[in-house]
């Protein structure tokens, strides 16, 4: 259905990411919001082949909210003529750390990138991304393994390389197929839970 969608130009979405819909409005994706989909479906930001080339000719930033730290964050973490900014990595990767110990790691960029890219194809970027979690050291990992079979020995949390978020006022749903849309990592659904997870692993998918 995506693949049939008329593609818009860049500079079409460029403009629509500055006018994005209300947060409290219907949780479904706008057809505009199918449209943009599949436009970045077909491209590649960071990661092959899935992430577009949409944000080459404008800054990509962070707009996230840490409900355990109650901390927010809206950083420009890559632009045109520098790309990555090491600053910016630091900064948002802190806000991503783990929040019972308060140890961090440096994210993958790439993952930025996933979330960058869904921030503005569910046209997201008003109000905060909400991670519900992010780094996670390896004890951390171990104490929430013996407390749920959901979470995985190796998770890729550990290697700063996923994160589990939401979109309040957004379909969790609609979430999930815009990520799996990008073929860019994992892609895990948690529907009781109201979180979606993605990394830069493998691809694959799974739900709970």
């Amino acid at each position: 259905m995506l693949a049939k969608a008329t593609i818009q130009s860049l500079n079409s979405l460029r403009d629509d990411s500055q006018n994005p819909a209300p947060v409290n409005a219907t949780p479904a994706l706008s057809r505009r919001g199918f449209l943009k989909l599949a436009a970045l479906s077909l491209g590649g930001l960071a990661v092959a082949p899935a992430l577009a080339r949409v944000a080459t000719a404008k800054d990509r930033e962070l707009f996230i909210y840490n409900p355990h730290t109650s901390e927010t964050i809206r950083s420009v973490y890559w632009t045109p003529v520098d790309g990555y900014l090491h600053e910016s990595l630091r900064e948002v990767s802190w806000a991503l750390r783990d929040y019972y110990t308060d140890q961090m790691k440096i994210y993958d960029p790439r993952l930025l990138d996933q979330l960058y890219t869904l921030q503005l194809i569910m046209e997201y970027d008003t109000v905060p991304l909400h991670v519900i979690s992010g780094y996670r050291s390896p004890s951390t990992n171990a104490m929430l393994c013996r407390r749920s079979r959901a979470v995985a020995k190796d998770s890729f949390h550990m290697y700063g390389m996923a994160t589990d978020i939401r979109m309040p006022g957004r379909g969790t749903g609609d979430l999930r197929r815009a990520a799996l849309s990008l073929q860019a990592g994992g892609v895990g659904y948690y529907r009781r839970s109201d979180f979606v997870h993605v990394d830069t692993g493998p691809i694959r998918t799974w739900a709970y």
